[in-house]
């Protein structure tokens, strides 16, 4: 029993880039992107962060490429991992050409900031004969000088006419594989640009709200803008900006495309915040099943009740449940029926063996499916 939302969100029509294998774009899944804080020639560190990034789930990950020792480092960096990897370069073209030639599965560049329109040309030149994409990313903090004596501060127009500006250039050297980012660190700046963008170009479009802040602040904030985008129709690949580890980034935007319908991995928990009714600790079991299951990668959902009151419910919705009951025991549900109960010093033990059995028949399935159609 998979979990169907209500609304099917109509998402906006866009061409389709690819970064490296990934589609972006076009009706390809919403990408979830993360960054790496790390020294990008420390390749040792830099390979683990992103194998980390990698089991939460993420699709493309970026480096920044500050010098020319870190842009020729990707070229092992690009060899130990399985996502494609974007270099992150400002200003100075030959660390594009040298990302490229390296490895790079797409720049993010404004090629406004590169110098002459030859170095321009031989970015798009390297570009081209090593098959990178590219991201035009506009930011708010980072705006031409010539738009904000124009405009007189940040807004909607100025990021978006920045980016339409940046864009032409490489269209203008028939170059069409690139996607396009307006991140803001204010909520409704970012919403704003995005939405003024997406009504005047078919590009994809990577959101983002920008510097968002801590683990707590960063993720309140990125849900909201995001989430105001997507439910819109609006994105085709994410990165929530955290000032936290780059796993975490990518569980927060998961979470942020399952709660809309819009991709589907791993178990989702569906859990009370716990009152006096409860029959356990909801908190404390939630906070360990969370942990015990997030290797679980194809999807499906778990209710975790702590009462009758709402467990019955929920669990009609979910592939298995459990409610809290009296004397220690507690009602486990399978594809919404009652199914037996668990004594409450076996719970988690018990659930997490259910879990795991049903992932195992849902992989089973997939692919007798997948061999029934070959």
């Amino acid at each position: 029993m998979s979990y169907r939302p209500y609304q099917q969100i109509e998402r906006r029509k866009s061409r389709q880039v690819m970064v490296g294998n990934v589609p972006v774009g076009g009706g390809a899944p919403i990408t979830v992107q993360t960054m790496t804080n790390t020294l990008t020639h420390d390749v040792a560190a830099t390979v683990a962060q992103i194998q980390r990034a990698e089991k939460a789930g993420v699709d493309i990950v970026r480096v920044s490429c500050p010098d020319q020792e870190s842009a020729l480092a990707l070229k092992d960096i690009v060899r130990q991992v399985n996502v494609p990897v974007v270099a992150d370069i400002h200003f100075h073209y030959k660390r594009a050409i040298e990302a490229a030639q390296s490895g790079a599965a797409c720049l993010r560049i404004n090629p406004g900031n590169i110098g002459s329109a030859e170095r321009v040309r031989e970015v798009i030149k390297a570009a081209r004969d090593h098959g990178c994409s590219m991201r035009i990313g506009v930011n708010a903090g980072s705006l031409e000088k010539h738009l904000l004596e124009k405009y007189g501060e940040p807004n909607p127009e100025a990021l978006v006419e920045s980016a339409l500006e940046h864009a032409k250039i490489l269209q203008d050297h028939d170059f069409h594989e690139f996607k396009i980012s307006v991140k803001a660190s204010d909520v409704f700046l970012a919403v704003a640009a995005y939405n003024q963008l997406a009504e005047v170009c078919d590009h994809p479009l990577h959101i983002g709200i920008t510097e968002a802040g801590g683990k707590r602040t960063g993720t309140v904030k990125s849900a909201i803008g995001l989430g105001n985008l997507l439910w819109a129709g609006i994105g085709d690949t994410v990165r929530v900006s955290l000032s936290a580890e780059p796993e975490e980034e990518v569980h927060v935007g998961w979470e942020i495309l399952k709660s809309l319908g819009l991709r589907h991995r791993g178990v989702k928990i569906i859990s009370c915040p716990s009152c006096a009714r409860q029959g356990f600790n909801v908190i404390d079991t939630v906070a360990k099943l969370e942990e015990r299951l997030a290797h679980i990668e194809i999807p499906l959902s778990l209710s975790i009740i702590g009462c009758v009151v709402n467990g019955p419910g929920e669990a009609l919705m979910t592939d298995l449940g459990v409610t809290g009951g009296g004397s220690g025991r507690h009602m486990v549900y399978a594809a919404g029926k009652t199914d037996h109960t668990v004594q409450g010093d076996a719970m988690i033990e018990h659930i997490v063996e259910l879990v795991e059995k049903k992932a195992e028949a849902l992989i089973a399935e997939k692919n007798a499916a997948k061999l029934a159609a070959e």
